[in-house]
């Protein structure tokens, strides 16, 4: 892999250029796509050129001068444009084959919106937007579990509307895609959530996961998928049952991530499939917080980084 791995800058005044700077300490090698204005005072950095290969010694830094300085936990408006325009230059490296893969620096959408006018809910759909992709699926993974929510950032009373036939069918087929082509998972197994307690009890407690998501389940299984479900959500995370699939497709947000983050809270790493580049992030956000005062966790964006190479290795590039 000659191509170096892209890792964005993400918001300035967040703890994104604090872990990257960690990160190359502890012997991660990549190339940080920002202004080095903003990186930690007294980080030794050395200035690379586009498609240029990561190497040894400083940390290496793909310069992309923004508007304004980074005060540590107070987004600066006009540093917003900048985050947005990071993020469009690693999509172009990453499709012309001058970076191998994304890895994004957290991003605050709502300091995106003020300052931008950024109108779309997150990386996530941005990244999308700019593959020109209209479906993407997000994934959270963990060296003990990888899971996937159907429906994402909205309030959980929309969940039982949002949550159809096409949408899950969609979100399983796009996660099987993934765990082969990135994952290189031959034949991968997929268990999938029921929506309702005890996954509706047989329709005591709902109707939609023996209406809708267990003849799903019977329709791809006739395919050839190893697709099993509903399962009750309550039951599918302990060590014997996460032995018994590669991913876990749930029904909504909370879901999901509440297990993969008790499991592993600071290594999770967030993965975008169905794009046609490789992207991962770090599973946590900007930490304004704690921003600028050296206690960043450098873990998760350490093993996003780990990931993106692993990835990138299972694609064959």
């Amino acid at each position: 892999m000659s191509a170096p791995v892209l890792l964005t800058s993400g918001d300035p005044s967040g703890i994104g250029p604090e872990i990257a700077a960690k990160a190359w300490a502890l012997g991660e090698r990549f190339v940080w796509l920002g202004d080095p204005r903003h990186l930690p005072s007294g980080t030794d950095w050395r200035e690379v050129a586009e498609g240029e290969a990561a190497g040894d010694g400083a940390l290496a830094v793909l310069r992309h001068d923004f508007a304004g300085p980074a005060l540590p936990g107070q987004p600066n408006p006009a540093n917003a444009a900048g985050v947005v325009a990071v993020i469009e230059r690693a999509v172009r490296l990453v499709g012309s084959g001058m970076a191998s893969a994304i890895c994004t620096g957290p991003i605050n959408k709502k300091a995106l919106k003020d300052g931008a006018g950024f109108a779309f809910p997150g990386h996530t759909e941005f990244l999308a937007h700019l593959a020109g992709v209209d479906r993407v699926v997000m994934m959270l993974a963990c060296p003990g579990l990888r899971v996937v929510p159907a429906t994402i950032h909205i309030p959980l009373a929309e969940v039982p509307g949002a949550l159809t036939e096409g949408l899950l069918e969609e979100t399983i087929r796009i996660t099987q895609a993934g765990l082969i082509s990135d994952f290189g998972i031959s034949a991968p197994r997929i268990a999938v959530a029921g929506l309702n307690p005890h996954a509706g009890e047989g329709g005591a407690m709902g109707w939609e996961d023996e209406r809708m998501i267990r003849p799903l389940i019977a329709r791809l299984q006739a395919e050839g998928l190893k697709v099993t479900g509903p399962y009750p959500a309550d039951t599918m995370f302990h060590p014997a049952a996460r032995a018994g699939y590669d991913a876990a497709v749930c029904a909504y947000h909370d879901q999901a991530l509440i297990p993969i983050k008790t499991i592993d809270f600071a290594g999770g790493v967030n993965v975008t499939l169905g794009l046609p580049f490789v992207r991962t992030s770090p599973d946590h956000g900007t930490a304004y917080d704690i921003a600028g005062r050296g206690v960043a966790d450098a873990s998760s964006l350490i093993a996003a980084l780990k990931m993106a190479r692993e990835m990138v290795a299972a694609r064959g590039w």
